[in-house]
This record gives structure tokens, C-alpha cells and sequence, in this order.
């Protein structure tokens, strides 16, 4: 697997890597790869669903492994949500009308019951990353763009659906302790893993209001 070009940063004691611009997938790619992989025969059934699951909700690989029906709450009016975990801290993630009717379908397709994980293995336990890596892999191969300049992008792991999510949510201006909540990290993570969203663009300052209210008061003489 080819090393992703990060530069680190130290910030109130968190290290974070920036992940380079460059390896953010488009909407359109994701919905490409997803759409590759849905026509595919074979293998595991539950890599479509949980690969989905990944880019509508952003979470992590492992969190989306360790889900069970029962963590799904899908609602009658057709809104849902999931609720994830990560080194022991839960989260609520709501879950789009159309998310919330695919995963309804799933689990009555799969016949999956209240405590199943919501996406097993072949063999019933936890989906392994065997199950997904290698239909990813190529998902990535036959969709993405060849040539010298993108070439490096392919065998980026599953994770990249989760980034791509949260670099998207962000420069649709969705708030970033919204963002920072619904991903289980900090509002600084956010800033050091991806600080492209937060490039202020050329705007004008009217300097004189500033330079009003920062201005320190007149010393006086003793």
C-alpha cells in the first residue's frame, strides 16, 4: 500500500496528519465506486451495504464492523440513525430519509434479527477486511482516473469514503462542531486533518472598525 503524503502538526498536544487535498474523492467518484461495487456477483453480500454506510455516515471502518441491528433505530416517517462507537465513547449519527430506507431494506433482505451485526461476515462473525479490501481494490482500479498524476491515488483503503464525507459536509458549510460531533473528534482535528476547508478566500476588511476595537487605551502619565 503507497504511503499517503501527510506533513504533521502539533496543536494543544494533538499530533494530527493533514491529509492532502488531493486524495479527497469527488461525490460523483464515490457514487461511481459504490455503484461499481453494487453490480458486482459474489463474495460477501454485506460489503455494498456497509461500504455505503461509510460515506452516508462518515464513520470509521472498525465502528461500522462492530454495528448491530439493534444500534439502527429507522423510523416510520422515514428519517434514522445509527449509533456508533469508538474507544468506548457513543455517538448518535442521523441518517438520511434515503440511507434509512436502504438499510431497511437490508436488513429484512438479509433476514438479519436485533442483535446480528449489521453487516456479518460470510461465515456470520464480523466482516473482515479481506471480504472488502479486495473489491474495493478493484472498484478503484476499474473507476478511477489512469495517469501519471492520479496513478498513486489507487489502493487508498475504505477509510478515504469517510474522509471524503467529512471534507464534503464542511464546504457545504455545514458547522464545524456539527461536523466535529457527528465524526467523534475534536473541532481542532477537523482544522490540523484538513485545512483546505478553512482557507479564508480574498475578501475585504474594512480596516478602520478593526483597528477601533483592538486599539488599546491612551497611556496616561504618572
Amino acid at each position: 500500500m503507497r504511503q499517503i503524503p501527510y506533513f504533521r502538526k502539533e496543536f494543544t498536544a494533538v499530533l494530527v496528519d493533514a491529509l492532502d487535498e488531493d486524495w479527497i474523492l469527488s461525490e460523483r467518484q464515490v457514487l461511481s465506486l459504490l455503484d461499481w461495487i453494487r453490480q458486482q456477483a459474489g463474495g460477501s453480500r454485506s460489503v455494498y451495504p456497509f461500504l455505503v454506510t461509510l460515506a452516508e455516515g462518515a464513520i470509521r471502518p472498525s465502528e461500522a464492523r462492530s454495528l448491530r441491528v439493534r444500534d439502527v433505530v429507522l423510523r416510520s416517517g422515514g428519517s434514522g440513525e445509527l449509533t456508533a462507537g469508538y474507544r468506548g465513547q457513543a455517538r448518535v449519527v442521523p441518517l438520511r430519509p434515503g440511507c434509512a430506507m436502504f438499510l431497511r431494506g437490508w436488513i429484512n433482505d438479509a433476514g438479519l434479527r436485533k442483535d446480528d451485526l449489521l453487516f456479518p461476515g460470510v461465515r456470520g462473525g464480523r466482516l473482515s477486511a479481506d471480504a472488502y479490501m479486495g473489491l474495493w481494490e478493484q472498484a478503484q482500479e476499474a473507476v478511477l482516473p489512469h495517469d501519471e498524476l492520479r496513478d498513486w491515488r489507487l489502493g487508498e483503503p475504505v477509510d478515504i469514503l469517510r474522509e471524503s464525507s467529512l471534507v464534503r459536509w464542511l464546504r457545504q458549510g455545514v458547522d464545524v462542531a456539527t461536523v466535529a460531533e457527528l465524526a467523534g473528534v475534536a473541532p481542532a482535528w477537523l482544522a490540523l486533518r484538513y485545512p483546505y476547508c478553512f482557507r479564508l478566500g480574498a475578501t475585504e476588511i474594512d480596516w478602520e472598525p478593526l483597528a477601533q476595537a483592538t486599539r488599546l487605551p491612551e497611556p496616561t502619565g504618572r
